[in-house]
């Protein structure tokens, strides 16, 4: 199967700008560049990226960490639980890795994002949670309750849903910033409170 151009992932900005990003074969739907590149440039104006620690929960392609190391993050963990998929973000941090000057620090998890989650290390200054869009409400509140306590006091959180679905329930800690709809798509930019 031949995808169109406009379906596969690339890097939009930074010192990896351009380069194509493989996807997985199922069971993930890629942001568009469109949605990430407005993402990332609200990202930048607010000083959120550069040298930030980063997770990109139910990673998929990887496409929003790797972005984020593109554009000066320090560090990033992929988190993706469906193998295939895990495989696919390997190969991503690989061309990564073969198109950065220096060393590169993102580690790839092959583990369910809750699980992950209970024994991460805290430190974390940007996170994006871009879960299936049929994973329960419920599931995505569970995991910002998991995912609070290991914020920074002015991290921020991106958690992507449909935009049918509704806000996701917030522990108390974080707080809903505002939301942003593209299309079908939905961002809940989430603060710390």
């Amino acid at each position: 199967m031949v995808r169109e151009a406009w379906r596969v992932p690339r890097i939009v900005a930074g010192w990896a700008g351009s380069l194509q990003l493989a996807v997985p074969p199922d069971g993930t739907r890629p942001t568009s560049d469109r949605t990430r590149e407005a993402l990332f440039s609200m990202l930048e104006a607010r000083d959120a990226i550069a040298g930030a620690a980063v997770l990109d929960l139910y990673a998929g392609s990887g496409a929003f960490g790797l972005e984020a190391l593109s554009r000066g993050a320090a560090s990033v963990v992929l988190v993706e639980k469906a193998p295939k998929a895990a495989r696919v973000i390997r190969e991503n941090v690989g061309r990564l890795r073969r198109a950065a000057d220096g060393p590169l620090d993102a580690a790839v998890v092959q583990q369910a994002v809750r699980t992950f989650l209970a024994t991460a290390a805290p430190g974390v200054g940007l996170a994006f949670l871009d879960p299936p869009y049929d994973l329960a409400d419920e599931d995505v509140a569970a995991d910002l309750v998991v995912l609070a306590p290991l914020l920074e006091p002015d991290a921020l959180v991106l958690v992507e849903r449909s935009s049918r679905s509704p806000a996701p329930v917030l522990p108390p800690t974080l707080v809903l910033e505002r939301t942003r709809t593209y299309g079908d798509t939905a961002v809940h930019v989430l603060t710390t409170a």
